[in-house]
């Protein structure tokens, strides 16, 4: 998984493998950024389909794509059973190569509304698809199908879960941010055995969080970066912690942390998100000599920001989109574009593309100023975040996955 690093010694190199692939949550680096050079403008329910798959149950993980095959998370309640799989679809044909149920329970636990028994997104690496269901279930898999391996955490989510598993090196870390004894765990990726468990060291009021980690390198150390209630942590490849930095009452964490010219970008979650830029380098509590700069005009409580060419981009949940200087936090521009907004946001071809929980996705230059080039509409409730695959967008809407082409 080295590959897959973010050098901090370079500002914002990026160093990956096969770059037509989207193997986790907000493709290559886990930031939201794609190279492809071509995707599609504008499409609709029948303009610009290549194929639309409906996929049965309700889930709202995102898909990632790997040579050719997509693999997603499923639930399907059938007859009070709750079966919680994994599916993996043909990219050229839209039809299902293989399907297996992972786990099943006859009685489900209480989620929130808004949730689903499978909205974490799978993880590939080097021939192995990671899926996550919560507490419910964690699991291995061959890209043909073949199960390795399957566990479950001990650990009360609050809401359900909504932490995507990560892989790097021989190490699955999985966010563990319940009701008690909040935590980041980490499983050896190759038998599901916990290495270690890295208690949050936090009083918070309310200690729940969703938040998937992301994974740096600063200088000569591997950080993991991963929000949870109160506090950003950073910790060593033994669950050591480096640095934490303190967001006063912030809770129900969902934006993944994003990485950009020596500073970590983090929005503090619920009730009322503020966003930070913190410098990296520090030991210890770094909250009073790390911070850059911090707003809470615009800050997200769901949708994951972007940052491309010193530009920060980032939707509140209402669909005000804000464009910010990544130094100084400086307004650019501020702009309502979408409706409520959960999916997270994608870079590709020197545009942003964000999609709305309508199921329009808006199109707009990456630029200091404001220019929107196309809405398009599913017309279906959509909460994943929509990925990028050789030419093709793939949207997962509440009923279908679709492949749109330019």
């Amino acid at each position: 998984m080295k590959k897959f690093l973010i050098c901090l010694l370079i500002p914002f190199i990026v160093l990956i493998g096969n770059a037509e692939n989207w193997p986790q949550f907000r493709g290559p680096t886990g930031q939201g950024h794609s190279n492809v050079i071509e995707l599609p403008m504008t499409w609709s329910r029948t303009d610009g389909v290549a194929w639309q798959k409906s996929l049965g149950g309700e889930a709202w993980s995102s898909p990632i794509c790997v040579k050719n095959q997509i693999f997603l998370t499923n639930a399907l309640l059938e007859e009070e059973l709750l079966r919680l799989k994994v599916v993996s679809i043909d990219f050229g044909s839209g039809e299902v190569l293989w399907s297996k149920t992972l786990f099943e329970y006859q009685n489900q636990p209480r989620i929130h509304k808004k949730n689903s028994y499978a909205s974490p997104t799978p993880f590939y690496d080097d021939g192995h698809i990671f899926v996550h269901f919560g507490n419910l279930g964690t699991a291995c898999l061959a890209a043909g199908g073949d199960l390795i391996w399957k566990k479950k955490l001990e650990y009360s989510p609050v809401h359900g879960s909504g932490a995507s598993p990560v892989v790097f090196d021989d190490l699955l870390l999985i966010s563990a941010d319940g009701a008690i004894e909040p935590c980041l765990y980490a499983l050896a990726k190759k038998t599901g055995e916990i290495k270690w468990k890295a208690d949050r060291e936090s009083i918070a009021k309310k200690k729940f969080s969703f938040c998937t980690p992301l994974v740096v390198e600063d200088g000569e150390s591997v950080q993991i970066i991963s929000p949870a209630s109160d506090y950003v942590f950073a910790y060593d490849l033994k669950g050591n912690q480096i640095w934490k930095f303190n967001y006063p009452n912030g809770y129900s964490v969902v934006p993944r942390p994003v990485y950009y010219s020596g500073m970590i970008y983090v929005s503090s979650g619920y009730d009322s998100p503020t966003f930070y830029a913190i410098k990296t380098g520090g030991h210890g509590d770094i909250t009073q000599s790390h911070l850059a700069w911090k707003t809470r005009k615009g800050a997200p409580r769901n949708s994951s920001v972007v940052i491309t060419n010193g530009l920060v981009f980032m939707a509140a949940d209402n669909g005000v989109v804000s464009c910010l200087d990544a130094k100084t936090g400086k307004t650019h521009w501020i702009e309502r574009v979408a409706s409520t907004c959960s999916p997270s946001m994608l870079h590709a071809v020197g545009k942003i593309f964000l999609s709305d929980e309508t199921g329009k996705t808006f199109i707009f230059e990456a630029k200091e100023k404001y220019s929107l080039l196309a809405t398009n509409d599913l017309q279906e409730k959509m909460l994943a975040s929509p990925i990028a695959y050789q030419t093709s967008m793939i949207i997962r809407t509440e009923k279908n996955l679709w492949r749109i082409d330019p």
